[in-house]
């Protein structure tokens, strides 16, 4: 039985205003949205990218680190994980801390302390300190994600969210492909004795993330009415817009963090979240070594790494694309998954090079492709501070799968000595995640 999303009323909640923007306002409003769009994506999607490259570079630091200071595949399998356990323990309380200091001073904060954090992995000595430094970077980076998520909905109406989610989340393949192939030369470094080259690569790649922090301060607003490049007229009717906007939604299905809690398609989307992030985080932090095992250098491990998130680039823009327009945009999100499963396990059991490098390239597109088409439903139920806890709780459980996903490939590699058995049980999670998608009704579908 498909699930649907809480009676078309909550009780307590406020009835829906009466639309009042005339159809001339409604195009002035688009035209204000459109100059936000142009401002704000470029800067959040370079922030992104960075913050995706901080937390998946350990993957090529392995490479040299794992060696110098003995670290087995079942500890950095563990020890990468515990980024996410940081995460999901302090993502909630970061998100509704921003909703009262704004994005501005809270999105700063978060670049710049995981930016030093990431440069201080680069002086981890061993196993522990590796999954300390790990779980420290996560508790650093949390609300990131759900707190632009949540920016968003202070910017942009629900139809703009597909296309600007999509766009955002372009920065995970486009930070594998510019990360990859920097990381594989910086891992080639050898001129130093006493920093090696998994060090400086964390060191360098640090530094980014707090110079992109200081630049918030200066850059993002918090809302259209603080936007010193809108005109009067664009402030006040994109808010009158997104005010509307968010008052029907909390009449439908609440505003509050307890209206958040008690709907069931909350807990589902943050366990299908789950699923996917088994299969991208799992597959993403361990394809280096996989490429490794191939026999080529640091630097080719770099470059092929980088191909199945060029692929995955274009199938997430054109997956987003068709989901959003057809009737039937839950099979598409479904449909992505399944392909993603099949394709990791095709990997799992060839050992064929470009074999395998395909099968990767059509896992990756398959999974970046379902997140890209699944961050547009949460949207569609949660404004307000059910909005923020909301959409925390579906990133904090889901990155729950980011810890699961290495812990569970370093474990199983560490028991039958290969990467098969391991790929093949990450395939299993996300054939269950295309499963639940089955069971979600389109918050969007008949909408008025």
């Amino acid at each position: 039985m498909t699930l649907h999303t809480l009676p078309d009323a909550m009780p307590g909640a406020p009835s829906a205003p009466e639309k009042t923007l005339n159809p001339q306002e409604m195009d002035r409003s688009e035209h204000a949205a459109a100059k936000a769009f142009r401002r704000i994506l470029p800067f959040i999607f370079i922030c992104y990218v960075i913050s995706y490259l901080d937390r998946t570079n350990v993957s090529f630091a392995a490479l040299g680190m794992n060696a110098d200071l003995g670290i087995t595949a079942e500890q950095f399998g563990f020890g990468a994980g515990m980024f996410f356990i940081g995460y999901f323990l302090f993502e909630i309380p970061s998100n509704l801390i921003m909703q009262k200091t704004g994005a501005r001073i809270w999105i700063a904060r978060i670049m710049i302390s995981w930016g030093l954090i990431s440069m201080a992995t680069a002086f981890v000595t061993g196993p522990t300190s590796f999954a300390v430094a790990r779980f420290c970077l996560g508790m650093a980076e949390a609300g990131f994600t759900p707190g632009i998520y949540l920016f968003f909905t202070y910017w942009f109406p629900g139809t703009w969210r597909a296309k600007i989610t999509a766009a955002f989340l372009v920065g995970i393949p486009v930070a594998n492909i510019i990360g990859a192939p920097i990381s594989g030369a910086l891992m080639q470094i050898t001129s130093h004795e006493h920093i090696r080259n998994w060090q400086w690569l964390l060191l360098i790649e640090g530094v980014p993330a707090v110079l992109l922090g200081i630049a918030c301060l200066f850059f993002l607003d918090d809302k259209p009415a603080k936007a010193k490049w809108l005109t009067d007229d664009e402030k006040s009717l994109l808010q009158r817009r997104l005010d509307e906007e968010q008052q029907r939604i909390a009449a439908k299905h609440g505003a509050t963090m307890r209206h958040a809690m008690r709907n069931p398609l909350l807990w589902l989307l943050a366990l299908i979240n789950f699923c996917g992030i088994v299969g991208s985080i799992g597959v993403g932090l361990w394809m280096p070594q996989i490429i490794k095992q191939m026999g080529v250098s640091h630097t080719a491990t770099g470059f092929l790494t980088a191909l199945p998130y060029v692929c995955g680039a274009l199938s997430m823009l054109f997956w987003a694309r068709r989901a959003n327009h057809s009737p039937h945009r839950i099979r598409w999100i479904s449909g992505a998954l399944v392909i993603a499963a099949i394709a990791l396990s095709c990997s799992a059991m060839v050992s064929e090079p470009v074999l395998k490098m395909l099968a990767l390239c059509i896992t990756v597109s398959g999974i970046l492709a379902f997140q890209a088409s699944f961050w547009a439903l949460p949207s569609g139920f949660l404004t307000g501070n059910a909005a923020a806890a909301g959409l925390a709780v579906i990133v904090s459980v889901g990155n729950l799968g980011g810890f699961f996903g290495p812990s569970l490939i370093g474990y199983v590699k560490q028991m039958s000595g290969g990467f098969m058995w391991a790929l093949l049980a990450v395939s299993a999670v996300l054939l269950f995640g295309a499963l639940a998608v089955t069971q979600v009704r389109d918050p969007y579908k008949n909408a008025s």
